[in-house]
Formats: C-alpha cells, sequence, structure tokens
C-alpha cells in the first residue's frame, strides 16, 4: 500500500517480471484493498509467493467501529506495530466522504482536542493514510468520493507523506478521486502552507482558525505563538494567490471563549476581501476538557455579522453526534480499556 505505480513497478522489475504485472498488483491493492495475495488470481503462483516474502498488502485491521443514527460510522483501525488510528465515514446526498488520520496522537496541543492528549507517538505512511479509504469502503460496501485530510495529527507535520497520498488516491490507477474533491486541514503551520501552495495542486486547504485575535488564540492554539494569525494570514494570502483556490476558515465556536458578537465583528474583519469561506463549527464536546459549545442563539448572531460583513459563512451540521465523534475519542477510550 506505500508503493506508488511508478515503485511497484520497479518492485516487479526486481521479480523479472513484465511491467503490466504492476498494475495488476496496484489495482488489487489501491482499488479493490485485498488483504491476502492469494486473492490476486490474476497473478502467477510463483509471482504470488515472492510477494508474499518480501511484502504485506498493507490493509488495516478494523479494531472498532461506531455507528450513529445518521448514518456517520466512526473506525479504530490497529497499525502494524499495534498502534491505532481513527477515521470517520461521512454520509451526503452528494456522495460519500471519509475523514482520515496522518498521525498518531498529535503534538499541537490544541486544547479543545482529544487527538493531542498524549503527544505524537509517529507519523503514518502513505500507505497507511491511503488503506483507511480503502478499508473503510470495503466495509460500507459504498464508494468514496471525496476525503477530508481532517483526522488525528497535523498534516503539515508530516507533509511528504501527506503528499504521496494525494498523488497516489487521486492517479487513475487507484481510486482516482479528484483533487478538488479533497481537502487538507491544518492548524497553521506557516512553512507547511507554503510548501503545499508550490505544488499547486487543485485541492481545498482548510485552516483551524478557532480566533479572531491573538490572545485568543496563543490561550487555545500554542502553534499561534509560533506563527501569529499576521503571518499566518499572508501564507494563506499567498496560497490564494498561487492556486487560484478559495481557503476554508474552520471556526468552533466555544461558549464564552470565541463566540461574542465583538469577536464576530473582528473576524470579519481580518477576513474581509479575501478569498474565503468560514466553516461555523459546533463544538465536539471532549469529556476531557470544559470547553462548551456555544448556544444556538449565538451561533445565529455570529452568523448574521459575518453575514452582514460580506463573508461567506456556512454551519456545519453535526454528525456523529451521539458517537465520539470529536477525533481522538475512540482512540483514547481504547488505550484506557487496554490498560
Amino acid at each position: 500500500m506505500d508503493l506508488s505505480i511508478e515503485e511497484t513497478g520497479e518492485l516487479v522489475a526486481g521479480f523479472g517480471e513484465p511491467r503490466f504485472r504492476a498494475a495488476q498488483i496496484y489495482k488489487w491493492v489501491h482499488q479493490k484493498g485485498v488483504s491476502r495475495f492469494d486473492e490476486m488470481t490474476d497473478l502467477s503462483l510463483d509471482l504470488r509467493e515472492k510477494l508474499r516474502g518480501l511484502t504485506i498488502p498493507g490493509n488495516l485491521e478494523i479494531l472498532a467501529r461506531q455507528k450513529s443514527k445518521d448514518g456517520t460510522a466512526k473506525f479504530l483501525f490497529g497499525l502494524q506495530d499495534n498502534e491505532s488510528i481513527e477515521s470517520v465515514f461521512l454520509p451526503h446526498d452528494y456522495g460519500n466522504s471519509v475523514c482520515v488520520s496522518t498521525q498518531v496522537g498529535c503534538r499541537m496541543g490544541c486544547r479543545f482536542c482529544a487527538s493531542a492528549m498524549g503527544g505524537l507517538v509517529r507519523n503514518l505512511t502513505a500507505g497507511e493514510i491511503y488503506a483507511q479509504v480503502t478499508g473503510i469502503q470495503n466495509d460500507t460496501g459504498k464508494r468514496v468520493s471525496s476525503i477530508v485530510i481532517m483526522g488525528s495529527g497535523e498534516p503539515m507535520d508530516n507533509l511528504d507523506h501527506v503528499l504521496k497520498f494525494i498523488a497516489m488516491v487521486t492517479d487513475a490507477s487507484g481510486l482516482h478521486i479528484g483533487s478538488r474533491h479533497i481537502t487538507l486541514s491544518t492548524c497553521g503551520v506557516v512553512p507547511g502552507i507554503r510548501k503545499l501552495a508550490a505544488y499547486n495542486l487543485q485541492i481545498t486547504l482548510s485552516v483551524s482558525l478557532h480566533a479572531p485575535n491573538d490572545l485568543i488564540r496563543d490561550s487555545i492554539m500554542p502553534i499561534n505563538r509560533k506563527h501569529p494569525i499576521k503571518e499566518l494570514m499572508g501564507a494563506c494570502s499567498e496560497y490564494i494567490s498561487v492556486t487560484n483556490r478559495r481557503v476554508t476558515f474552520e471556526y468552533a465556536l466555544i461558549q464564552g471563549v470565541n463566540d461574542s458578537a465583538g469577536q464576530a465583528e473582528e473576524l470579519g474583519s481580518l477576513l474581509r476581501g479575501m478569498l474565503c469561506h468560514v466553516n461555523l463549527i459546533p463544538l465536539n464536546r471532549v469529556q476531557e476538557r470544559d470547553y462548551r459549545q456555544a448556544d444556538r442563539e449565538r451561533v445565529h448572531r455570529f452568523t448574521h455579522i459575518l453575514e452582514g460583513a460580506g463573508i461567506p459563512v456556512t454551519v456545519r451540521r453535526e454528525k456523529g453526534a451521539d458517537i465520539d465523534a470529536a477525533c481522538g475519542q475512540l482512540r483514547r477510550r481504547a488505550i484506557k480499556d487496554r490498560v
């Protein structure tokens, strides 16, 4: 699962096999997500034995799954080193989406996020990210048409593997998901945003902003002390200039922290004139944190003020509220159970 189509070709050539075998193997692994080489029935027994002696397909074991009454499903996948990660299946009227993780844990330390508890364990490989998509697709029996790189971990902290994953999942030999159907989320790692802009991919960049000023953002997102809002906005403007793609700003409304009328006006002033969209998010409750979701009246007021400032805004519909919806919660519960 870690190998690109070109790398699969090099592997096959090393076995003395014709290059067309690479396309066959790649299809079995990256389109069908097979778990055993014996399932690759158009390959010779000898080639299957060679593959088995040197590699593993790279699938992930489903350790647990939760399904919401709205159709959302959360998966806990087991990795080869006994670590685990979460992914989410999100059915929509327009197609099915999967939210994937890019790291085991996270080192960014955002105060309202369950993924950051316990810190970073390690990066995921491109194949481990890819296997979340094929694993969910095989389990649900439903075609995935869009991907959100917004699960546990900071994608910019593992950008090389994330870029390889994007290249593989958009490849016609793989799942062939269009770049415009992929969203990558960052908490504001400015060098990563600039590096991503240089690739000029037609994906959507989503920035977890969550505050209109440095004072609030410093208190809930430690990354802001390294890359404050002015620097972050500069990098986002550069990204828009290079790619001509709209940036989405994620803003989780936290009661008494960032949800006042004045803060809405401040956010409107910050973003005015920028090619962007604001996605207001009802905060997912994390048991170990004291933060509370803003009430509906304050959400409506915040939305109205942004619209009045000419900022395109939507309120994200809550999905999976009756399961461990916030990133990292299912994994943390599994760790506690093991202890």
